[in-house]
């Protein structure tokens, strides 16, 4: 099948019981038993639940892996990785990353004696330096939060498996329409199912798919034990919005791209943080690894302030000045109080995330109107 295609149709078949063509939301605590330990391979919710047998599926399907594992949000399958290491192992991390990532991994798992190393991964080789007999895992984004930085994921699997580490990518940003990092040689893909593949901003959710049945095999039983699973509602919305993924995402890339150049030659506008710009320093890369640049772009103001920023935070009316991205309505946000708040800033303002720089994540609506209403806020 084609991509439009899978996305309608892998991974889902209409109910035996009833000839449901949605999956029925299977809303139970428990399964009964004709004996003890004889069922129809359902025992309890928490370790198996029908709705979610049905999306970790399409999960698997649309990422081209074989094992999809479905969790109560992004964070909690971030948190089921970090399982899969001991006290004294290291990870290596893109120094651009989410907020929330970065303050798990600093403020939660160090103190389990798990080491964090951040390093800029526009240049993968970057990667090599810090690499030592205690490296366990590679963990980046690409495209990066809040800067859109494009890693090189083949690059960087390339280097996991000459040291014999785990290469986990967050797709959160790109989705499975954009980019499939199984395919680069990825051994782990980690969603925040609550941006793009919910797509409504109705739910919270997250999704690990990988194609080794080891592994899979340990993230499943780290799910079972700790226990972060998602509700059958949330697997029948996050099934809902996958079959429309397609034709979101392709609204979302064109307005994206005229919104961006549309920043470009605005002139309060400094830098724009768009892959699709042809200077931008991966964009080759882009190309490569990506079908699309997707809706979600920054962008730092001339008079670099926080008040600046709030000014136009505070007075778009199309754009909602909200956290999170990925749904159908355009949402505007301030990573350095926001989404980046947990970053210490003399770390932030290092890295490049200004006091000033906007987040956009450009939903599905007209872009006319869309240009219209930051033109207004940036006047």
């Amino acid at each position: 099948m084609k991509l439009g295609t899978k996305l309608i149709h892998a991974g889902v078949a209409p109910d035996p019981s009833t000839g449901a063509i949605m999956t029925p939301i299977f809303q139970t605590s428990t399964y009964v038993q004709s004996a003890p330990g004889v069922h129809q391979g359902y025992e309890y919710a928490r370790t198996q639940n029908p709705t979610r047998d049905a999306l970790q599926n399409a999960l698997a399907a649309i990422e081209n892996g074989t094992h999809g594992i479905s969790f109560g949000s992004g964070m909690a399958a971030t948190d089921s990785v970090m399982k899969l290491l001991s006290p004294g192992d290291e990870v290596i991390a893109t120094n651009d990353l989410y907020g929330g990532t970065y303050r798990i991994f600093t403020k939660v798992f160090e103190r389990y004696g798990i080491r964090f190393k951040f390093a800029d991964m526009s240049d993968p080789r970057n990667i090599e330096p810090h690499i030592t007999p205690q490296t366990k895992m590679i963990w980046l984004e690409t495209p990066t939060n809040p800067l859109l930085k494009i890693i090189d994921i083949a690059a960087c699997a390339q280097i996991a498996r000459a040291s014999e580490v785990i290469l986990c990518v967050d797709n959160t940003f790109a989705s499975p329409y954009l980019q499939n990092p199984l395919d680069l040689g990825a051994d782990i893909v980690l969603h925040s199912a609550t941006k793009y593949l919910g797509g409504h901003s109705d739910v919270v959710h997250g999704a690990l798919i990988v194609k080794n049945e080891e592994l899979a095999k340990q993230l499943y039983f780290i799910q079972n034990s700790c226990g972060a699973v998602p509700g059958p509602q949330d697997c029948f919305l996050v099934l809902r919005g996958i079959k429309t993924l397609h034709v979101r995402m392709q609204r979302h890339c064109e307005n994206g791209e005229i919104i961006a150049h549309f920043l470009r030659n605005h002139p309060k506008v400094d830098k724009v943080y768009w892959p699709g710009f042809t200077d931008h320093p991966n964009h080759t890369v882009a190309q490569q690894q990506m079908r699309g640049f997707g809706g979600m772009i920054s962008f730092t103001l001339k008079d670099d302030s926080i008040e600046a920023a709030n000014r136009t935070l505070c007075n778009t009316h199309l754009f909602s000045l909200a956290e999170s991205l990925g749904g159908v309505e355009s949402l505007i946000g301030h990573p350095a109080s926001m989404t980046h708040a947990s970053i210490p800033r003399e770390e932030r303002i290092k890295n490049g995330l200004a006091d000033s720089l906007i987040r956009l994540s450009v939903g599905i609506e007209d872009a006319g109107d869309l240009t219209d209403d930051l033109a207004k806020a940036l006047s």
